[in-house]
């Protein structure tokens, strides 16, 4: 499956919640972009779409139901007003708490790979707010430029939106509240 160029903006609006959650649907490659990375923690990493469950089928040691969790809290985060806002403040949770050596050139972040910038910089974030932020403004940036869904999303865009995605579960698995459980967590609350 190719992923579309970047196209124009047809118009800027606040995508309802049921449009946000229909972005994700049926996607022939979320499930790789998002959940794929996390395979050294578990090796499922398909995902199925449950048509009348309007969701992907929870399955034990899989991470379908935070990916299904976190979906709905892009969808129910109001659409900020600049995403990259979002980004950069957990940037510069790095500088501050890490005293990493990075710094914003123009509209990039340097000095460090930009996903692990804001993988650490998503521990000081609470309820992962600029995260969902960040992520729902991606989203919203999408419909409006007419991709309908993750598929069809620009390339590098998607690129970003599934790595945010990734540390959202990383961080949720990380903390403690994932709805993940490997076999030994499972037989010990039985």
């Amino acid at each position: 499956m190719s992923r579309r160029r970047k196209t124009k903006t047809l118009e800027r609006g606040v995508h309802d919640p049921e449009t946000v959650r229909a972005f994700f649907a049926w996607s022939d490659s979320l499930d790789h972009d998002v959940l794929r990375p996390l395979s050294h923690i578990t090796s499922a990493w398909e995902m199925w779409w449950d048509r009348k469950a309007g969701c992907y089928e929870p399955e034990p040691r899989t991470f379908a139901a935070d990916l299904n969790a976190i979906i709905d809290q892009i969808a129910s985060t109001p659409r900020p007003v600049r995403y990259h806002d979002h980004e950069d403040t957990l940037a510069e949770s790095v500088i501050r708490d890490l005293k990493w050596p990075i710094q914003k050139k123009g509209s990039r972040w340097i000095g460090a790979d930009y996903e692990a910038i804001l993988e650490q910089g998503a521990f000081s974030d609470f309820a992962q707010q600029d995260l969902a932020s960040s992520a729902a403004g991606r989203v919203h940036a999408a419909l409006d430029r007419g991709q309908l869904d993750f598929d069809h999303m620009d390339e590098s865009h998607a690129h970003m939106l599934a790595a945010i995605m990734t540390i959202m579960i990383y961080h949720r698995y990380s903390d403690g509240s994932a709805f993940y459980r490997d076999d030994e967590e499972a037989n010990e609350a039985a």
